[in-house]
């Protein structure tokens, strides 16, 4: 049974909403509709078009969406009831890339040597709870979708393993793709937006919204713009400093091995710590200029910086001072309630107010702090530098910070050369994404010991100089590294 008829032949009836990205195990945020991918085969632009019952489509979504989020290799380590065991996963994956999938799934699920239900736990999908008791085709779907997930991934490099072969990277590559997301700034009092309990969409429900991410959503901006100033202040950069692990990318660019920073990040810290704007793709724009919805005009946010921080929509300038150069004699009166026109009122000069209540004015355009929201296209110049220049001159890529959930950022490792060496630093692993090496741990103090062994200097005053950091293999994975300073 070849892949496809896996995802049709379940008997439980779900709506036509295949709605998981097979290229990651993660929704492709792109704002508005959800861009899915239903096969390997399927347009990669295909939208979810709600039918009749679609809110019962957009449930299904979040349900099949949590299943492919939900088991990891950790888990799989620490063993959990009915599933596989990692080395038993390991396994199964080795020998789907060996012999296709289409003999894969004859000789495991059609020969019944294990369930569809426990197989999908093998490529990192928790059986979801709407499923329980259903018969064991319903799980068909899932699977499907897991074996092409897996299939798409990008092998792991099996010579890279240790810190030490992280090091030896670092020294010899000469053109470093570093890609960076807000784990970069924490260290900064700048929250990111994902960490439980302390991210900023963890500290949005008080807003009211279905999903958090939707203060960032360009349509609701539009409509609304008093959401995203509500909380534009907890996301404003206020600081001119800058992390250790910014002043490790200028280090790598100061050495000559820097080719891009892609950043996620809007709060424009890299050019404070001195990146130069060639060297830098700012990939969900800035802070640094606003633009008003209605006549572009942009300004630098210092213009509307007030109005940030006091949590009030900001309006344009220019719009305003056009308005007001309107003679009031060229305005349209408002209608009364009988449809008439209100009548002119004979005014001595004390009596002649400006009073715009009696008019249908044309208010002043908002203004929008450049920064991409979801809905929004990226800046062309993320496209040009990865596509044009730095896919034929990578020799290794650092990602730093992110958890790679919002496309089409998330797609840059899988789109760069898979014989190109991948390295991954943060606090906590991802699964949708084989990396050669992945250091876990603070940013700050993975890149400070990285420069250590390198015999590289990186002077940061919040980099002790006698700082001594504990680094253990993760037990269960060869090439997964645990980074912990040592208390004096």
């Amino acid at each position: 049974m070849a892949t496809e008829q896996l995802l049709k032949n379940s008997s439980l009836k779900v709506p036509a909403v295949e709605v998981i990205d097979l290229l990651s195990d993660e929704e492709i945020e792109t704002g508005g509709a959800t861009t899915q991918r239903v096969s390997r085969d399927a347009p990669n632009d295909e939208l979810y078009r709600e039918e009749e019952g679609g809110e019962e489509g957009w449930e299904s979504e979040s349900l099949y969406a949590d299943a492919l989020e939900g088991m990891g290799d950790e888990h799989l380590f620490e063993g959990e009831p009915d599933a596989c065991t990692l080395d038993e996963a390991l396994a199964f994956r080795k020998r789907l890339r060996a012999i296709g999938e289409d003999r894969f799934v004859l000789e495991t699920v059609e020969a019944g040597t294990i369930s569809a239900k426990k197989l999908c736990t093998a490529f990192g999908i928790r059986p979801p709870p709407f499923l329980e008791n259903a018969p064991d085709e319903a799980y068909y779907p899932l699977l499907g979708l897991g074996i092409t997930r897996e299939l798409s991934k990008r092998l792991k490099l099996s010579k890279y393993n240790t810190v030490d072969d992280a090091v030896k990277l670092l020294r010899k590559s000469k053109n470093i793709i570093v890609l960076t997301g807000a784990g970069i700034s924490t260290s900064l009092g700048i929250p990111d937006f994902r960490s439980k309990d302390t991210g900023l969409y963890s500290k949005l429900e008080h807003l009211g919204l279905s999903d958090p991410q939707e203060v960032f959503d360009i349509e609701i901006f539009r409509e609304d713009p008093s959401i995203f100033y509500s909380v534009a202040k907890d996301i404003l950069p206020t600081t001119k400093r800058f992390s250790p692990t910014h002043a490790f990318i200028r280090l790598l660019q100061d050495k000559g091995k820097l080719l891009t920073n892609f950043t996620q990040n809007i709060d424009n810290i890299e050019g404070h710590a001195g990146i130069r704007p060639e060297k830098l793709i700012q990939c969900h724009g800035s802070f640094a200029t606003a633009s008003c919805l209605k006549c572009k005009h942009k300004v630098s946010c210092q213009e509307i910086y007030k109005d940030l921080k006091a949590g009030n929509v900001a309006r344009c300038a220019r719009c305003y001072r056009e308005l007001l150069g309107v003679r009031k004699q060229g305005l349209k009166r408002k209608r009364g309630s009988d449809n008439t026109r209100k009548a002119k009122k004979r005014r001595s000069s004390e009596e002649d107010t400006e009073d715009e209540g009696e008019y249908d004015l044309p208010e002043a355009g908002v203004m929008k702090p450049d920064i991409t929201f979801f809905g929004e296209d990226l800046p062309a110049t993320f496209h040009d530098r990865l596509v044009k220049h730095d896919k034929a001159l990578v020799d290794l890529v650092i990602v730093i910070g992110t958890s790679l959930k919002v496309a089409p950022v998330s797609e840059v490792v899988g789109f760069l050369p898979p014989n190109v060496p991948q390295i991954y630093i943060s606090r906590t692993p991802v699964s949708h994404v084989n990396f050669d090496i992945d250091m876990l741990g603070d940013c700050d103090i993975v890149v400070a010991e990285l420069c250590r062994r390198a015999g590289w200097e990186l002077t940061h005053e919040m980099v002790p100089k006698d700082q001594s950091v504990d680094v253990k293999v993760q037990l269960g994975y060869e090439s997964r590294h645990v980074f912990k300073v040592i208390d004096p």
